[in-house]
């Protein structure tokens, strides 16, 4: 009470510990005001202090009875076992008013100042500092907490790149070995799986040549009209059943993955065409190293480039590097493909022209065989018609 009486006379405390009382002068009294056995004692004294009435003054806050009779209760407690008068105070946050005479009201109150107070700000200082000195523990927590994922994650992108990438090594935590486990299980299984599949299709193929020697003697005794029939579906059988064994063979070879210059290849592919009489052309591009099968990428730009040269009159071919991606792009003048056709092309023995005449096309598996390659280095293939005319194979496989 005594600081307020300071303040209200003009002449404030200055304190270090909490924020200062405030001044000011306002139209209407400060409200709601605060209720409690110990509020009609302040207010005597600080009017009988400051020579005014006690109706003058008006102490408001947020303060409820309940409060005010715990503190007072605190205090008169206190003041029993030490034998001295009882002394009143007022917590803030609260507000006392005093009518002056001129009507307007004199407001001394509590007010936070603008920004952290001194207890405030060496308590952020001692959280900054304590961070600051945990900082480099919580790194070298984070790293090794994080690097057995950071591997799980690179051995995820690579099994998509690389089908017959050796397994994950367990270490680590408890629960990122058991996920490293059903990874590697996860692996096998799907290798296994596609490779159990793949001979299957083999052996049924190998298996059918029997019968088709068969059929051949068989039909020496037909009339000559049929037997010619019958001898051109047996060719024409026989193309596939080897094109489908030249498939599985080639899909379940794994070659070993080499660094070479993409450029450089398909210029070789583009020059090798050439000398056949074939219009085929690399025009200037980047010079991108990839890792990767040579003898499958070979195989993938070749069909690509027979089918622009078979089915769009010239092949034009190019390499970019776009992000962490190469780009081959390889377009034709021909008509293009209708858009509902742009992903059947891809499937195994499909073909838009329906005869099996390798001289109009052929068996079906060219572009099955470039999107498995594709797929197999961590990439993919699509067909894009362009706006101005022809067909643009687009491939993508990743650095």
């Amino acid at each position: 009470m005594v600081e307020i009486v300071r303040t209200a006379a003009g002449n404030p405390p200055t304190f270090t510990e909490r924020p200062p009382l405030r001044r000011r002068f306002e139209d209407k009294a400060p409200s709601p005001p605060l209720e409690g056995r110990s509020i009609p004692i302040i207010r005597a004294r600080i009017a009988a202090d400051l020579g005014v009435g006690v109706a003058d003054v008006v102490i408001a806050g947020e303060r409820g009875p309940l409060a005010d009779r715990r503190v007072s209760r605190v205090l008169r407690d206190r003041a029993a076992r030490e034998g001295v008068r009882e002394e009143h105070f007022l917590t803030a946050p609260f507000e006392l008013g005093v009518r002056q005479p001129d009507g307007r009201w004199l407001v001394v109150g509590t007010r936070q100042p603008f920004g952290l107070s001194d207890w405030q700000k060496r308590l952020a200082l001692w959280f900054v500092l304590s961070a600051l000195a945990m900082a480099p523990v919580a790194w070298i927590f984070a790293r090794r907490l994080s690097a057995p994922i950071k591997g799980f994650a690179t051995a995820a992108e690579r099994l998509g790149r690389d089908p017959t990438a050796p397994p994950l090594a367990l270490k680590g935590p408890i629960e990122i070995a058991q996920a490293t486990r059903a990874f590697n299980e996860m692996q096998t299984r799907l290798r296994r799986y596609v490779e159990d599949r793949t001979a299957m299709m083999g052996a049924i193929a190998h298996d059918l040549r029997t019968p088709l020697t068969r059929l051949r003697f068989r039909i020496e005794g037909l009339p000559e009209d049929q037997r010619t029939k019958f001898a051109s579906d047996l060719d024409q059988m026989e193309e596939m059943i080897a094109a489908t064994l030249a498939f599985v063979r080639d899909t379940s070879r794994a070659g070993e993955r080499t660094p070479l210059e993409l450029s450089s290849l398909l210029e070789s592919l583009c020059d090798e065409m050439a000398e056949t009489g074939a219009p085929a052309e690399m025009e200037p591009g980047d010079k991108v190293v990839l890792v990767g099968d040579p003898m499958a990428l070979r195989r993938l730009f070749a069909n690509l480039l027979e089918n622009a040269v078979k089915f769009g009159g010239r092949a034009r071919a190019r390499v970019f590097q776009d992000d962490t991606n190469v780009v081959v792009e390889i377009e034709d003048d021909g008509p293009g493909i209708p858009p509902q056709d742009a992903e059947r092309v891809f499937e195994p023995f499909y073909r838009r022209e329906p005869s099996r005449n390798r001289k109009t096309g052929g068996i079906g598996l060219g572009l099955a065989v470039v999107r498995s390659i594709a797929r197999g280095h961590g990439g993919d293939v699509d067909l894009v018609n362009r706006p101005s005319g022809g067909l643009t194979a687009r491939v993508l496989l990743p650095l």
